[in-house]
């Protein structure tokens, strides 16, 4: 399977689990527990860099917010689809 974007979203603690992150792509998902020793990017980049890692996607990785504002979406950029310039 190819690359996939990876979407990273914050669940709170409920009576009896504490706060997580999800990683989710098409091909999968995974939770990790919050960790309160890093600020929020890291713990979204943890996920989606566990997840990556389960599924043997290498390269370099770029993240964003995407416009929901849930979390963050990472996409691999060692394969571009598309390239733009800006504007003078």
């Amino acid at each position: 399977m190819s690359y996939q974007a990876i979407v990273t979203k914050y669940i709170g603690p409920t009576n009896t689990r504490g706060s997580r992150v999800k990683a989710t792509a098409a091909a999968g998902s995974l939770t990790l527990a919050w960790d309160d020793s890093l600020n929020s990017e890291r713990n979204h980049t943890r996920a989606a860099q566990a997840l990556a890692e389960k599924f043997g996607w290498g390269g370099k990785w770029y993240a964003g917010v995407p416009p929901t504002d849930v979390g963050f979406c990472f996409v691999n950029a060692d394969v571009p689809a598309f390239e733009t310039r800006r504007a003078p």
